[in-house]
């Protein structure tokens, strides 16, 4: 076994980052007070297929939806490369007009009526996840000078506590708004920054019918996937 170690520096995004002007308005400014951890908040829950529908993992009405289709799969694994299975993993994105199935989202862009905007999945006895979706559209962020944030999927991954909550955002190969994405950038380390992009893979996807994607996730220790504080969900 590996011995445990805390990730590098620079390889997450800061609380407060320069390059996401956001993050001054919503970055804590004072310590964080540490709450107690009691049995209740280490001992559950515990996810099951059975308790999350198979069909909360597609997001397209059956491939109904408009866009490109694409098979999203990974595996979540811990520091040392052991698979956890019984992981909640949510998904939540633009559609392909690059618009949010919120109302927060006041974009005069057009909804999808067969695209629900996000989904869930449990993973599996080898950590495995799997979702149905379309690529996103880019979309542009209100009030800062015509940045536009690229193609990008949100995950959540819950492990065996709700207090152990991590978010990430998964970016695709080659798009040329990643370098000039604020919050992708906000990871300093190049190495750190690759961990968020996905990796097309055909054997993932369906035949002459959807792209494949994939996404590993590692919660913790020196590979550990780049997640965001909530103050950088954009």
């Amino acid at each position: 076994m590996v011995e445990y170690a805390p990730y590098p520096d620079a390889t997450q995004p800061a609380v407060n980052s320069e390059r996401y002007f956001r993050t001054s308005q919503l970055a804590p400014s004072q310590s964080f007070i540490e709450a107690p951890v009691t049995l209740s908040e280490i001992t559950g829950p515990l996810f099951s297929r059975e308790g999350v529908p198979a069909d909360e993992a597609d997001l397209t009405a059956g491939g109904k939806a408009l866009g490109q289709l694409m098979i999203l799969a990974g595996q979540v694994r811990d520091e040392d490369a052991r698979p956890l299975p019984g992981v909640l993993v949510e998904a939540w994105q633009a559609n392909a007009s690059g618009k949010y199935r919120h109302p927060v989202d006041g974009r005069d862009a057009p909804l999808d009526p067969n695209f629900v905007g996000a989904g869930r999945a449990v993973t599996d006895s080898e950590g495995r996840y799997r979702f149905v979706t379309i690529k996103p559209g880019a979309y542009p962020v209100p009030n800062s000078g015509n940045w536009w944030r690229p193609p990008h999927i949100h995950l959540s991954i819950y492990g065996y506590a709700f207090m152990s909550r991590m978010i990430t955002q998964m970016y695709f190969p080659g798009d040329p708004l990643n370098e000039i994405d604020s919050i992708f950038m906000s990871v300093p380390d190049a190495d750190a920054r690759s961990r968020l992009v996905a990796v097309a893979d055909t054997s993932l996807g369906l035949h002459e019918h959807a792209l494949g994607y994939g996404f590993d996730i590692v919660l913790r220790g020196r590979d550990q996937t780049p997640m965001e504080d909530e103050g950088l969900q954009a």
